[in-house]
């Protein structure tokens, strides 16, 4: 059959296990870039992403009762994994480190249920990978690749085939998140030429672009796990055999700070709960609006396997990306009054957010880590010229990275 035949044969074949997720066109964002702005929801599968769809097709391609199928994950293909190891009725044994929230952890047990191990191993993901591929090697087990592999990149290009039922047509453009290229590779290699594309990566793990320059896979460690659900150090070699030809021109990077903006616009407008990899195609449209005017675009929301622990973080580096919100390390003179000068200069929208000061003794000035939130960024203009005017000693630490890993 043709890699086209094959996906819909996937796609049919996984109607026995879950409905197509929706694909729902968003108001808000057609409104916002003029354009016909539709989202696959991949965030309201079964277990919340993409990932099962792979997991799925490897498996039902190799099933036999007393297969025993592994894997290493620390997220969503871990879930995908056990939740079709239940299905199935087998034995599956997931290697995550042992550094893995214990929300995550929980979930693929559940998914899993007494079909499924889990095994925690390894402070980091290469140490936990290496453990798998050994359990593999000394048991027999069937080991299931979360992208690099011709059954899952079949599964995940499943997405497509709903896409063109569900619009009775192929879109204009797809814009898709770039991890390990599984869905991408998928997506792709059922589409061809027939759609334009966009391929998204966080900037901390451009894994795709930097293979285009080296015309071939290359480890780009280290890398920003933020987003996590696509961030991968190398892109698989299957994977990349199939995406070898794009135009790097239709390969973009996003800042991670700037993906929390999304994420925090998508829950609080929208009520979409999205990972930061699930953001990631949303985001994107940011930069191409120019080019997608009047168009017909689908966004794969990749994933909402969203630990609300992260929250605060997510708000915060939101805040700093958006410029309503400064760090500074300010000089206070030791002397009675000192504070009440200091606020005096604060504007109406200005709101401390973090103070911290200890008082030296022998020094007639003392350092105070201060963190203020505003509606406006253009507030903090009249904040450094009122500090300047004050006399005041100050550094803007809001965008050292080395600090902030300390401080804020």
């Amino acid at each position: 059959m043709s890699f086209q035949d094959s996906a819909r044969a996937a796609e049919a074949a996984m109607r026995e296990v879950f409905p197509p997720t929706p694909l729902l066109r968003n108001d808000l964002l057609s409104a916002r870039y003029g354009a016909e702005i539709w989202l696959k929801r991949e965030d309201l599968s079964p277990v919340r992403s993409y990932k099962l769809r792979g997991a799925f097709n490897a498996m039902r391609k190799v099933m036999r009762k007393d297969a025993v199928f592994v894997c290493a994950s620390a997220g969503n293909h871990a879930q995908g994994v056990a939740y079709m190891c239940r299905h199935f009725g087998v034995h599956g044994v997931v290697f995550m480190p042992v550094t893995t929230p214990q929300q995550k952890i929980q979930k693929t047990r559940m998914f899993g249920g007494d079909h499924v191990e889990v095994r925690l191993t390894g402070d980091y993901f290469d140490e936990t990978l290496a453990s798998a591929q050994a359990f593999c090697t000394d048991s027999g087990g069937h080991f299931l690749s979360p992208f690099d592999d011709e059954d899952v990149i079949e599964g995940q290009a499943s997405v497509a085939v709903e896409i063109e039922a569900q619009l009775s047509r192929v879109p204009d453009r797809i814009i898709l998140p770039v991890g390990g290229g599984g869905l991408s590779a998928g997506t792709r290699s059922y589409f061809v030429d027939r759609v334009a594309y966009t391929f998204v990566e966080p900037h901390g793990a451009m894994s795709l672009a930097e293979a285009l320059k080296a015309g071939a896979p290359v480890d780009v460690s280290p890398i920003n796990s933020f987003v996590d659900g696509a961030a991968v150090a190398k892109i698989g070699q299957r994977t990349f055999a199939r995406l070898a030809d794009v135009d790097s021109a239709d390969v973009m990077n996003i800042p991670e700070d700037r993906i929390c903006t999304t994420i925090i616009e998508m829950l609080n407008v929208e009520g979409l709960v999205l990972e930061p990899a699930g953001a990631l195609a949303v985001d994107a449209l940011k930069d191409i609006r120019d080019r997608i005017a009047g168009e017909t675009v689908v966004c794969v929301t990749s994933g909402g396997n969203f630990d609300f622990e992260r929250l605060p973080e997510v708000k915060e580096r939101a805040q700093r990306y958006s410029g309503v919100k400064k760090y500074f390390i300010l000089r206070m003179p030791q002397r009675p009054g000192a504070l009440k000068d200091f606020l005096s200069i604060l504007g109406p929208e200005d709101d401390i957010a973090r103070f911290e000061y200890l008082k030296k003794s022998a020094r007639n000035f003392g350092s105070v880590l201060i963190g203020i939130e505003t509606r406006a960024p253009e507030n903090f203009d009249r904040l450094r010229a009122a500090l300047d005017a004050g006399g005041f000693t100050y550094t803007d630490i809001t965008n050292d990275e080395m600090l902030a890993q300390f401080v804020i």
